[in-house]
């Protein structure tokens, strides 16, 4: 599904990850990793938006830094602490979104009656809470048909109601659409929530599989 070659990023002329050769078959994954270990840095750079050397491969053909809209239309990704204008609105955001990843028309409804955000999504981004923005920007992770969706913390602020509801998102779209997940997270994912999700690790500037 997603194939990094040579891949390494360094700041300041210190190499933060480096990793030769990783391949993630289709599935679920949870990466875990201390505070500064490179998560974050990871996933951004897997969704398009950090640069890096090396190069990503979805499908064995389409390169982030070669054919960059094609494969960031079809790896979708939700930040820890999602940033958004403050002058648009919810539903705004959700319509650019959808149209940017060719999704179907009121695709949305069922994400935003699954987190109960009709009640606000048509006010202005700048009112919400932390919950309310990580609830918005989970939802435009879901938008358009995506092959990889990226999760970057997606436990972080939400409410104990809300986490089940997104496990269960995760387990449908892999099994109706296909639809790999790539999740960070300080916490433990139960079992019975997200079946078959295997556990990485990032140390050392490296990625393993653990067990």
């Amino acid at each position: 599904m997603l194939q990094l070659t040579n891949f390494s990023k360094s700041y300041r002329g210190r190499a933060v990850l480096r990793i030769n050769s990783f391949a993630f078959s289709c599935g679920t994954y949870w990466i875990q990793g201390a505070n500064g270990s490179g998560k974050s840095t990871l996933l951004k750079a897997i969704a398009g938006i950090t640069p890096f050397e090396g190069d990503i491969l979805l499908a064995g053909q389409l390169s982030v830094k070669k054919q960059a809209v094609a494969y960031r239309r079809l790896v979708n990704f939700a930040e820890a602490e999602p940033v958004f204008p403050e002058f648009l609105t919810g539903i705004e955001l959700i319509y650019l979104f959808r149209a940017a990843k060719n999704g179907p028309p009121n695709q949305e409804d069922f994400y935003l009656e699954g987190l109960h955000m009709t009640s606000y999504v048509n006010e202005p981004v700048g009112t919400y809470s932390s919950g309310m923005l990580k609830k918005l920007s989970l939802v435009l992770a879901f938008l358009g048909q995506p092959a990889c969706i990226v999760l970057d913390e997606p436990l972080t602020t939400l409410d104990a109601a809300a986490i089940p509801v997104l496990c269960a998102w995760i387990v449908r779209q892999h099994a109706q659409q296909g639809t790999s997940f790539l999740l960070s997270s300080h916490q433990a994912f139960a079992a019975e929530a997200l079946p078959n999700v295997q556990h990485l690790l990032l140390e050392h500037a490296t990625l393993r599989h653990v067990g």
